[in-house]
């Protein structure tokens, strides 16, 4: 066996490397650096080179926008991809391509949590992409296209198209998937003209209900560009060194609550830049556009964990100190008018008030969004398979409960790298290897086939599958939360209305 396996591509060849097993090629670009003259700009495609590239090592980590230490001096060749196949000899493998974004301000494909190990054992090519994200993806410019994250994104996947027989895998197979802001990337792709040819079926985890107005957008942007002293253009911009750039987004975003009266409900999703209804790359939201019937169905994998806040109460040390009043803010700012504050409280009348406040931000912001993706491409023709993750994690004394990301590690198999230690416990309990199975082998099914292993959701039964340390298929269980936001799709981010609460 090679152990230095080469692949020729349409720009040239490639050299990778074997782990586990496995065919690995890291680094790939699928459009030029960003920078310069093509800094904001569309994605251009890759030139093609002569002899022979080495594919061993991560590309550079996108300028990303978080309090973390990353290393900042890896280059400017973002725009890369890394693929992992069990066989670059073979014909007709599914493919999984991944977007690793969250928030819509980080995308580290590098992220040992996406190991790809286990996947490509069952058979699977994947594929995990670097986008732009920031104010490098978002920023909404008068003089750049909008939503440039997304168009990353659809570069990405026509490399796919061109190149992926090569590491073998089948063109016409391919899944995309993603949690959180990656699964809202995948609800945006699926309305999208330009990608809907380059993708068969789509798996998302924990959708966000996170789009902004071209109004709004605005604003932030401008608020971003008065921090640093230059016009919200992109010929200003440009002036700005990129991490230099992103760390004024992470400023920004840290106090966002002093814009509250000014931006309203965007300032609690943590973030000041995300997808942008421009009415060029992106015309609407995923919900009406599949509802009605202004984007077709398609094979769905969908769902989301039970507790989704948790994960943000408890890395902000907010956890066991919600008061009376942070419930009440958060029902009149998050819940769906006009009535969805007093409904919940109806519907929850032991809860606690941080069990309220709990309940509105998972429902606001990933439960209500993914079931409702599921419920809208279903009424688009598509088949949808919807799940709930309901196994608390039992880390931290099982304060985490199945919290936000829970589900990634598990559907990886990646238990015991950083982020599996962290939310599943180390070692890792059998209960947590069984649920793992289970929910990596329902990923390999779908890819492959198309059906994970239970029956599709439809209205009347709204069939769901459970995963817990006794997994079960049975009608949704979030039902209260489901009859409050019936009639409410995830709406747009937008400038709150004068003399209304924001």
């Amino acid at each position: 066996m090679d152990e230095r396996p080469k692949v020729r591509t349409t720009e040239g060849i490639l050299q990778g490397r074997r782990r586990q097993g496995h065919a690995v090629f890291r680094g790939i670009s699928y459009a030029e650096p960003p920078v310069g003259s093509l800094r904001f700009a569309a994605p251009v495609q890759p030139h093609h080179w002569d002899g022979t590239l080495q594919a061993a090592e991560f590309g550079p980590v996108v300028p990303l926008s978080l309090p973390i230490d990353v290393d900042e001096t890896g280059g400017t060749d973002w725009l890369t991809l890394n693929v992992c196949t069990p066989d670059p000899g073979a014909t007709g493998l599914p493919v999984l391509v991944w977007f690793p974004v969250g928030g819509y301000v980080a995308a580290t494909s590098s992220d040992p949590t996406y190991d790809p190990t286990a996947l490509a054992a069952g058979g699977l090519v994947v594929v995990s992409v670097n986008s732009r994200v920031g104010a490098e993806g978002f920023a909404f410019l008068d003089d750049a296209p909008p939503n440039r994250g997304f168009l990353d994104q659809i570069a990405a996947l026509e490399w796919v198209q061109r190149n992926i027989s090569s590491f073998g895998g089948d063109p016409g197979q391919v899944t995309v998937g993603g949690v959180s802001a990656g699964a809202g990337s995948v609800a945006a792709l699926l309305t999208m003209k330009p990608a809907r040819s380059l993708f068969r079926r789509a798996i998302t985890h924990s959708v966000p209900g996170m789009h902004a107005t071209a109004a709004l957008a605005r604003e932030t942007t401008a608020a971003l560009a008065k921090r640093l002293g230059v016009a919200p253009t992109a010929s200003a911009l440009r002036d700005i060194e990129p991490w230099r750039l992103a760390a004024e987004v992470t400023s920004l975003n840290a106090g966002l609550h002093a814009y509250r009266e000014r931006w309203g409900r965007i300032t609690e999703s943590g973030t000041s830049l995300c997808p942008v209804i421009d009415g060029e790359v992106l015309s609407e939201t995923p919900w009406p556009a599949l509802t009605h019937g202004r984007a077709s169905g398609i094979e769905l994998l969908v769902g989301h964990t039970r507790d989704e806040f948790r994960l943000f109460s408890v890395t902000t040390g907010r956890r066991g100190s919600f008061t009376d009043e942070d419930a009440r803010a958060a029902l009149d700012l998050l819940a769906p008018p006009p009535h969805g504050a007093d409904a919940y409280r109806s519907a929850h009348p032991q809860a606690t008030p941080e069990e309220l406040l709990e309940a509105v931000y998972s429902d606001a912001f990933f439960r209500m969004p993914s079931l409702q993706l599921g419920e809208a491409n279903a009424a688009a023709g598509g088949a949808s398979y919807l799940f709930e993750l309901r196994w608390p994690s039992p880390a931290r004394g099982g304060i985490l409960g199945a919290c936000h990301s829970l589900d990634i590690p598990l559907a990886f198999g990646t238990l015991n790298g950083p982020i599996g230690t962290a939310l599943i416990g180390d070692p890792p309990t059998p209960e947590a290897f069984a649920v793992s199975r289970e929910l990596q082998q329902s990923w390999i099914d779908f890819v492959t086939y198309g059906t994970p292993g239970w029956a599709a959701y439809q209205p009347d039964q709204q069939l769901t599958r459970v995963l817990d340390a006794t997994p079960e298929t049975r009608p949704y269980p979030e039902q209260a939360s489901r009859h409050i936001w019936s009639d409410h799709h995830p709406a747009p981010f937008d400038l709150p209305t004068p003399g209304r609460h924001p």
